[in-house]
């Protein structure tokens, strides 16, 4: 894989360390994570810096029946479901997105979307969306801008927009300042894992009319 050059934003790796993000956000940032070292090293100085935090703060006297409570919530939620075995066809996933997917990325279930483009959205909590979106080479997604912030980490081929140019690993931080067209550069098809906590903003009509049914 070639040098990561777009990375995550401290806000958010903060964010990811402290466990107050949407689980949706947490994909993205653990996928990214997986695939770049920069980010990955980030992350760890945040869990030490909150571990030191922790061990500042002044304890507290746990109940004498948590431990009894705690156990009860575990009998009540039942044992854990066995966990398949990992395909050897599955190894272009990075392992924080195969619990979300069956498979390789070949194996998706694409719905279309329009203009070639489809999508696979992820079960996630309601805080926020998480899809993985197919872009034929040299597809432009339609102009849009954000009610919020949209993350886009590139899985396969790359992307480029107004801002900048996204290969494998990379991933875009857009929020409601930036409103941009991304096109699948021409060399390869384009697989992207994209995040957003609020609906997007279309520009085109038709884009705005299909938005409610396609849950973007």
């Amino acid at each position: 894989m070639k040098q990561i050059k777009h990375h995550l934003t401290d806000e958010l790796i903060m964010g990811y360390s402290a466990g107050t993000l949407p689980e949706a956000f947490n994909l993205a940032i653990a996928t990214h994570v997986s695939m770049c070292d920069a980010c990955r090293a980030a992350v760890e100085s945040y869990d030490a810096v909150g571990g030191t935090v922790l061990e500042q703060c002044e304890t507290v006297e746990m109940s004498a029946q948590a431990l009894a409570d705690t156990l009860a919530m575990i009998k009540q939620d039942g044992p854990a479901a066995p966990v398949a075995a990992t395909s050897s066809r599955a190894a272009d996933v990075p392992a924080p997105l195969a619990d979300y997917i069956s498979g390789s990325l070949d194996d998706v279930k694409w719905k279309p979307v329009g203009m070639g483009v489809k999508q696979a959205i992820l079960e996630t909590s309601k805080e926020a969306s998480a899809r993985l979106l197919y872009i034929p080479a040299g597809t432009a997604v339609p102009d849009h801008g954000h009610n919020g912030t949209e993350l886009t980490l590139v899985l396969r081929g790359a992307f480029f927009d107004e801002e900048d140019y996204f290969g494998p690993g990379d991933i875009e931080v857009a929020t409601e300042a930036d409103e941009h067209t991304p096109v699948a550069d021409i060399g390869a098809d384009c697989i992207c894992l994209a995040v957003t906590d609020a609906p997007l903003k279309f520009r085109g009509l038709l884009p705005r009319l299909a938005q409610p049914f396609l849950r973007i």
